[in-house]
């Protein structure tokens, strides 16, 4: 890997090899961004948990690159958000070409007044280092245990008992909980005999992973570029994203016949390169060939045993929604399941985690299929029409909206929830992840979301309504020119623009709006908060 030399990470014996364990609240199968993540949230809530992994070492391979400006604003609240930015290239803007001519051009993110970009680049290898990283900042709540591969489980409907096997033996321990992150493969999911549901594709990629000493975009900024037929690479696709370290991520489509063992080897990968870049010097930094699935378990909890990112569902990599999705996943989780653990959730709390989160499986499931669909024409009907949209969309803007080479990833609507409160006067309604806005605290600078997140909040913009004590923070935004002591300024304007003027929002701890009120009083506001942990 270019630029950064990392070393294995430590094992130590288990004390399990020695003496029974107590029952852990929590066992983390996988120490992957979604398995590390949802350690260290769980930990900013004081819950203990155990993370195991078979292996010692981070992922090999660029894998996940694209990180969403929702999985930011995640990894924010969880402290890694900064190391990502000042290491990770950041990008905007995408470009869709036909053959050698741009079609067009978009920007994800054309309004200012956010703290984080659309998107950076960062290998999936320095989002798990930094993670484990932040892991050990929680000595007492974060267990971390390498090569401790789990090689069986039973499930007793009270608690999971694991059977792990380490270099120095095998072992068991108990937990309340099981959490598979276990990634695309998951053995734990195989353990079960659970089967995924969805469709699979035949198409081949490869992905190459090359070291440049000079850019092949023409401009001086990162961005995506995407070619339906490029002259390079006749007849199929091909995508180019840029990394740190001046890596740069090629993703090329092979076909429905091509031979993987074949198509990874110098004779073949070393002429395509060359054909993108011209005569410019690069190194291979990693290569492979893959196919992939749109799909998902019908069911992510199953009693003490719960699924999450990849080990739940799978999706094409063109979209950004599989790493990202992920992430998401343990937003949503960790503040339930801490609530659960803790005796302050209603029964339908954790049920709620399958209900959100299989709506948002469901949905970057559908925009995933439907890019690879577009992408891979089955039919002369299918290919005629893709080439008759691409034709049209250099001039006409409905054939823009046409063409699919990947929806890139955006926060999940989780509208229709039972945790919500029927909310009549919302500008941003129940179920919304929260939009961020620049504000000011007396003459320093901060963010509308650093004051949500991590636990239930109010935040009041304009009037702030007259509610006793509630246990919980509560924010209150006017105009720069009506700021006051216990006041946040609107330095901009856009938070009122953004959520309206003289409503409160009832935040839940993952940033998504459970409610809105226009002049609320203490016994509604408890009311939507106990709705929102489950307690109907």
């Amino acid at each position: 890997m270019a630029g950064y030399a990392y070393e294995p990470f430590g094992y130590s014996k288990p004390p399990g090899l020695d003496k029974n364990e107590p029952v852990h609240p929590v066992v983390i199968i996988g120490a992957g961004p979604i398995g590390l993540a949802l350690a260290i949230d769980l930990a900013t809530k004081g819950v203990k948990s155990v993370v195991l992994d078979d292996n010692n070492v981070v992922s090999v391979g660029s894998r996940a690159i694209c990180w969403s400006k929702r999985t930011l604003e995640i990894f924010d609240r969880l402290g890694i958000a900064d190391r990502m930015l000042e290491k990770g290239v950041t990008w905007k803007v995408g470009r869709l070409f036909h053959g050698d001519n741009e079609i067009y051009n978009f920007n994800l993110l054309p309004e200012d007044g956010h703290k984080f970009p659309a998107f950076i680049n960062l290998q999936q290898y320095y989002v798990e280092q930094f993670l484990v990283e932040r892991a050990r900042d929680f000595p007492d709540l974060i267990d971390l245990r390498f090569l401790n591969k789990v090689i069986n489980h039973k499930d007793t409907g009270e608690r999971v008992s694991l059977l792990i096997e380490t270099p120095d033996g095998a072992y068991t321990l108990e937990a309340e909980f099981v959490i598979a992150c276990d990634g695309a493969g998951s053995p734990t999911r195989k353990r079960m005999d659970l089967a995924f549901e969805g469709q699979n594709f035949d198409e081949h990629f490869l992905i190459i992973d090359v070291e440049l000493d000079e850019s092949p975009f023409k401009t001086e900024t990162a961005e995506r570029w995407f070619w339906f037929e490029p002259t390079f690479h006749a007849g199929q696709s091909a995508l180019l994203h840029k990394q740190p370290d001046n890596i740069y991520r090629i993703d090329l489509q092979l076909g429905f016949e091509a031979d993987p063992a074949a198509e990874v080897s110098d004779e073949r990968v070393l002429p395509r390169i060359k054909a993108i870049i011209g005569e410019k010097p690069f190194r291979v930094d990693w290569k492979s060939v893959y196919r992939f699935r749109c799909a998902r378990l019908k069911e992510f909890i199953h009693n003490r045993v719960i699924f999450a990112g990849d080990s739940a569902h799978v999706v094409s990599p063109f979209g950004a929604r599989g790493g990202n999705g992920g992430i998401q996943d343990v937003d949503n989780l960790a503040w339930k399941l801490a609530a659960v653990l803790k005796g302050d959730a209603g029964d339908g709390l954790l049920e709620s985690y399958q209900e959100e989160r299989s709506l948002a499986a469901d949905e970057n499931i559908k925009n995933s299929s439907r890019a690879t669909n577009f992408m891979t024409p089955k039919s002369q009907i299918e290919r005629e029409f893709r080439a008759e949209i691409l034709n049209l969309a250099s001039q006409h803007d409905f054939a823009r909206k046409l063409i699919n080479s990947g929806r890139l990833s955006v926060p999940c609507s989780l509208k229709g929830s039972s945790l919500e409160t029927v909310s009549p006067n919302a500008v941003v309604e129940p179920g919304t992840a929260a939009m961020d806005a620049p504000l000011k605290n007396g003459a320093n600078a901060e963010w509308l979301l650093g004051k949500t997140g991590g636990d239930f909040g109010l935040v009041s913009f304009g009037r702030k309504p007259d509610v006793a004590a509630l246990g919980m923070p509560h924010h209150h935004i006017v105009e720069m020119c009506d700021r006051h002591k216990d006041s946040l300024g609107d330095v901009s304007g856009l938070a009122m623009k953004r959520y309206g003027r003289d409503l409160t929002y009832l935040f839940r701890p993952d940033q998504h709006v459970a409610a809105v009120f226009k002049n609320p009083s203490t016994m509604e506001i408890e009311a939507a908060k106990r709705k929102a942990l489950g307690h109907g």
